[in-house]
C-alpha cells in the first residue's frame, strides 16, 4: 500500500518543543532524524520561552496552510494561542506530534501517542473543526480555577518535572480549603436539561474543572460530558472539602465522581474571587479576582483520525 504523503499544493511549518517529554527531542536522535524526513517545509525548535512560541506561531500563520505542532499541552496552548492572535485560525489547519508528558489534548482528540501514526493522521488530511474557549486573555481548550491551578503554582517552584513533580506538588491540597465564589452563567444548560439566560450563583469551591476537550494530562477524564464542537463551554463545581476531595480522587480521575457535583454548559462564565489560582491546557495564568471564560464555536481546524467524528 503506498504511503500518504503531504499535499504538494500546502505550505506546511513545523514548531517543536526541543525540551517536552524531558528532552525527548534532544536526546532521541531516531525521534528527531525521523521528524525531519517526514515533515516537509521549515521546523522552527523553541526555547523554554512562551512568548517567543505564540510570536512564532502567529508570523508562520503568515505563509502556511498547515502547522505542525511537536510536544505537550504547554506549546500546543502557545501554539494556538498564537494562531488565534494572527486571525488565521480560519485558513491554518493544526497537526499534532505528541511528545510532551501529559497529552491530554490529543487524548481528547483520539490522536495515538505514537509518532508513526500521528502523522499518518496529518498526512491523510481528515479535518475537524472544534470549539475553543478563552480564559481571561488565553485560548484553551480544558482549564481549571482552584485547587489543581494551585498544585501547578507548587509545581512550577520545584524542578522536579513532569508525572513525579505534580505527585510531589499535590501535598499542597492538605493544606487547602475551598473559597467563595461569585458565578454568573449565560445562556446556560444544567444537568436536566433545562436552560436559563443567566443564573447567578453562591458557593464555596474547592474546585472548578473548565472543558471543551474531557482531558487533563496524563489521561485525567475531568470534563466527561464535554464536547469539543457542541459551543457550550462545560464547567463542574467540587462544593467539597480537600480531604474528600483526595479521598474519592480515583472517582475524579476517571470521571464518575464529577456528576454528584453541579454542573453546567454555557457560553459565558464569570467567576469572582479572592486571589482565584486558574490554569489553562496545563500552563499557570496566575492569580486573580476575576475570572472570565467564553466561547469561539468552531475556532479551530485539527487533523483527526479517520472514522472518529465524534470528539
Amino acid at each position: 500500500m503506498k504511503e500518504e504523503s503531504f499535499p504538494s499544493n500546502k505550505r506546511c511549518s513545523c514548531i517543536i518543543n526541543p525540551y517536552a517529554a524531558n528532552k525527548k527531542w534532544l536526546r532521541n536522535r531516531l525521534v528527531r532524524n525521523y521528524i525531519k524526513k517526514n515533515i516537509p517545509g521549515k521546523i522552527t525548535a523553541t526555547p523554554k520561552n512562551k512568548e517567543y512560541t505564540i510570536q512564532t506561531a502567529k508570523r508562520l500563520c503568515e505563509d502556511s496552510d498547515l502547522i505542525i505542532v511537536a510536544g505537550g499541552d504547554g506549546t500546543i496552548a502557545d501554539v494556538i494561542q498564537g494562531i488565534m492572535e494572527s486571525g488565521k485560525n480560519r485558513n491554518v489547519t493544526l497537526g499534532i506530534i505528541p511528545l510532551g508528558s501529559g497529552n491530554a489534548f490529543r487524548i481528547s482528540l483520539n490522536i495515538p501517542l505514537s509518532i508513526r501514526r500521528s502523522l499518518k493522521i496529518i498526512k491523510q488530511g481528515n479535518t475537524k473543526e472544534i470549539d475553543l474557549i478563552k480564559i481571561n486573555s488565553k485560548y484553551a481548550s480544558f482549564g481549571s480555577v482552584g485547587a489543581t491551578a494551585q498544585v501547578l503554582v507548587e509545581k512550577l517552584k520545584t524542578k522536579i518535572p513532569g508525572f513525579l513533580g505534580h505527585i510531589l506538588a499535590a501535598r499542597i491540597m492538605l493544606r487547602l480549603s475551598r473559597k467563595e465564589q461569585e458565578i454568573e452563567l449565560s445562556q446556560a444548560l444544567d444537568d436536566k436539561g433545562a436552560h436559563f439566560d443567566r443564573k447567578h450563583l453562591k458557593l464555596k469551591v474547592f474546585d472548578g474543572f473548565i472543558g471543551k476537550s474531557k482531558h487533563f494530562g496524563y489521561g485525567w477524564k475531568i470534563a466527561p460530558k464535554a464536547e469539543l464542537d457542541d459551543g457550550y463551554i462545560d464547567m463542574t463545581f467540587f462544593e467539597i472539602s480537600n480531604l474528600k476531595f483526595l479521598l474519592f480522587f480515583p472517582g475524579i480521575y476517571f470521571g464518575t465522581f464529577q456528576k454528584t457535583q453541579k454542573h453546567f454548559k454555557a457560553k459565558k462564565i464569570i467567576i469572582k474571587g479572592k486571589r482565584l489560582p486558574v490554569q489553562y491546557n496545563g500552563e499557570l495564568l496566575g492569580k486573580t479576582d476575576r475570572v472570565e471564560i467564553s466561547i469561539f464555536p468552531k475556532a479551530l481546524k485539527v487533523f483527526t483520525p479517520l472514522g472518529k467524528r465524534k470528539l
